[in-house]
């Protein structure tokens, strides 16, 4: 299924369809896990591709630029090694996130230790907050930083 596409609802991520889970199935088995694997590499793959394309996109941008110190150029740069940067965070984000699949250590709350729930995950697999837990962490953030 193509990247962007709805099922039920939810966006499938990486291409990957969200999970459909059974009556009376158990909280993050090993086809559960399976899925949340595959969501992240695959998704992992994507910005390694995208880190490869723009990285040979500026050094061919490079090679044409006659004045190496064009604002423009400057700012394209900057924007892409920005982007490029916060993909390199969330590409370990993800890996930190595999290996707690590995570890039989993924889809429970980092605080509190309940479960983050299947629908959470697909929104965003490499959540390791439940939603209470992670809104009250936002809440304190907001206060510290006001």
């Amino acid at each position: 299924m193509p990247e962007g596409t709805k099922t039920l609802g939810v966006l499938a991520i990486a291409g990957v369809d969200p999970y459909q889970e059974s009556a009376g199935e158990e909280y993050m088995n090993t086809k559960q896990r399976g899925h949340f694997k595959l969501i992240l590499e695959a998704w992992r793959n994507q910005l390694r591709e995208e880190v490869d394309r723009t990285l040979t996109h500026m050094q061919d941008e490079a090679a044409n630029f006659p004045d190496p110190v064009d604002r423009a150029a400057q700012e394209e740069f900057s924007l892409e090694l920005r982007a490029r940067d916060r993909e390199r965070k969330l590409i370990k984000k993800i890996e930190k996130t595999l290996q707690k699949i590995e570890e039989d250590d993924f889809g429970f709350c980092d605080s509190c230790g309940i479960e983050i729930g299947i629908r959470r995950l697909e929104a965003r697999p490499t959540a390791d907050q439940c939603i209470d837990c992670k809104t009250l962490a936002e809440i304190k953030e907001k206060q510290m930083a006001g």
